[in-house]
């Protein structure tokens, strides 16, 4: 018999270390304790499940061919031991032994190792909020936790929901509630969705997309308290009180640590410390996936982002090492997307705001477009956000969203963030070209090509934000709108200081213009804003008082008249 590896944990990483070192050493003694009744399923299809469109849970826990990944298979076929029911209490690392506790009836054991895994994985975040534990609040984790939120959808004594927290699980339970026929109200403490994710301005157009789909947004507004008799009735909040039939507590998670910490291994506010090979600080013993702390590529600093696939990756890794090997892992991106009542969001990297946290100077990009030439009928808007260092161009933060195609994109900029690529890289990338996929030029590289501009002082900017400011505070400039006029009578700004003059007539009508005032040209997405600031430089213009709307119209948050 070979060596006894010991796995805490049986949802993600805890399996994935099991399986792979029992592939790369059979002579290995491999158990898995997990606590619970389930192992190894996809906590990541729950909100699919609530909407249907995974008809039984069970399926969250099978193989492709649908055999059941459960004790019998894991003996079986990996020759992984499996103890369910069975909670890690406490770890002797002197002794080099678990002591377990059985969570049906009680009873404790012991059971001893040479080599320990922790993957404990995470726990949601339940604040000490005043009626928090009413009867009709969820949180949406485990197996067992979809099931009882699905039995709640269904059973709930009206239709009035409430979501707290606009995170992932929030805005990816929308769309099941919807279906179910509930009036969905989100409340979010900070003033957009998404704000781990996406940067203000970026958020807005889902949250109008969200209003336009009967979803009611309270952003900006804390909870104070539930209310009910047994049962949850009201969330009462900062600003309001909102009928509740049914609430989905989804607010995040924090690592489940303590048993690391009781056992004296090196634990930091985001999770378990480990090295690039996984280890711990005791070397006999590795964690990996929600528990541990990460390692963001693009700042090369400790980061808290636990994802279902860094949690596969984390367990190859460390079954690896358990079997001899000198596997490390670097970190991450931050990469992630979803799809939220038909708008796709997917972001790698960091935002603006986190990069300006970090210190660093940035240039960035709004450029909403289609998602493939506009002559393709099926064409979608993205609107897609890039952010870059600003004396280097290296590559920060990618942000997209829209009814159009994102993965492609965010995953070809998470690559060139790994390799600390630049929006120069960004540009020569040879991403694939056909019309029903892409235009000739990749929304990505056309992002890059204008930070570039940026940079080189061939065009200044302002962003929709920098510009409303302007407009609060009177200062005197003008909107040089260079769209057609059938355009115009579609939608436009509802402010004094706009000059429409086509772009096709800007070269001629340049003298009408004052030179002593800024303008700030723009069109629909800003190309021929691009190329009015362009004419304007050419016909005598200072540079210095002409400049671009970001993203133009359609990246415009604010005031607008639409007569479509």
């Amino acid at each position: 018999m070979g060596k006894k590896i010991v796995v805490i944990g049986g949802v993600a990483c805890g399996p994935k270390a099991a399986c792979r070192v029992k592939r790369l050493d059979p002579a290995a003694e491999v158990v898995l304790l997990e606590k619970g009744e389930e192992i190894s399923y996809g906590a990541c299809g729950l909100p699919f499940y609530l909407e249907g469109l995974v008809p039984d849970v069970k399926e969250l826990t099978t193989t492709p061919v649908g055999v059941v990944r459960d004790v019998n298979f894991f003996k079986a076929v990996k020759g992984v031991d499996i103890l369910l029911n069975t909670e890690a209490i406490s770890i002797d690392r002197k002794k080099k032994q678990v002591k377990t506790k059985n969570t049906k009836d009680g009873t404790e054991g012991a059971i001893s190792y040479d080599k320990l895994v922790l993957a404990t994985g995470s726990s949601p975040v339940r604040p000490p909020i005043p009626g928090i534990d009413l009867d009709g609040i969820h949180c949406l984790k485990t197996l067992n936790d979809g099931v009882r939120l699905k039995n709640a959808m269904e059973q709930a004594p009206g239709k009035n929901a409430v979501v707290i927290g606009a995170g992932l699980i929030g805005m990816e339970c929308l769309e099941p509630l919807l279906k179910a026929g509930f009036s969905v109200h989100v409340v979010e403490k900070l003033p957009f969705v998404l704000p781990a994710l996406l940067d203000e301005e970026m958020a807005v157009p889902l949250m109008k997309h969200l209003q336009s789909k009967g979803v009611q947004l309270h952003c900006g507004d804390g909870v104070v308290r539930f209310e009910g008799d047994g049962r949850v009735k009201k969330v009462v909040t900062e600003k309001s009180e909102i009928d509740a039939d049914l609430v989905l507590l989804a607010i995040g998670f924090r690592p489940n640590t303590k048993l690391a910490q009781d056992a004296g291994l090196d634990v930091g506010p985001m999770g378990i410390r480990v090295d690039a090979h996984l280890r711990t600080s005791d070397p006999d013993i590795y964690a990996g996936g929600d528990c541990v702390e990460s390692y963001s590529l693009v700042t090369g600093k400790p980061a808290y982002v636990p994802m279902g696939s860094t949690a596969n990756k984390h367990g190859r890794i460390i079954g690896n090492n358990l079997a001899g090997w000198n596997s490390t892992f670097s970190g991450v991106c931050g990469t992630g997307v979803c799809n939220i009542l038909g708008f796709n969001v997917a972001r790698t990297g960091i935002t603006e705001r986190d990069a300006k946290n970090e210190g660093l100077e940035v240039l960035t990009s709004l450029c909403p477009a289609p998602d493939k030439p506009h002559y393709m009928k099926d064409a979608k808007l993205i609107h897609l956000k890039m952010v870059a260092e600003r004396y280097s161009g290296r590559l920060l933060g990618v942000q997209i969203l829209g009814p159009g195609e994102v993965l492609s994109r965010v995953d070809t900029a998470a690559a060139i963030l790994k390799a600390r690529g630049t929006v120069d890289d960004v540009f020569e990338t040879d991403m694939a070209y056909a019309p029903p996929y892409s235009p000739a030029l990749d929304n990505l590289i056309v992002a890059a090509n204008v930070i570039q501009n940026k940079r080189d002082g061939l065009i200044r900017a302002y962003s929709p934000a920098q510009v409303k400011e302007k407009l609060e505070k009177r200062e005197d400039f003008i909107f040089l709108d260079v769209r057609t006029p059938k355009e115009l009578e579609q939608m436009r700004l509802p402010y004094e200081n706009v000059v429409h003059i086509p772009l096709g007539m800007v070269r001629k009508k340049a003298e009408e213009l004052p030179k002593d005032k800024e303008i700030v040209c723009l069109c629909k997405i800003s190309l021929r804003g691009y190329e009015a600031a362009k004419i304007l430089e050419a016909e005598g213009f200072h540079k210095d008082k002409i400049w671009l709307l970001d993203g133009g119209l359609v990246a415009w948050p604010y005031e607008k008249i639409v007569n479509m």
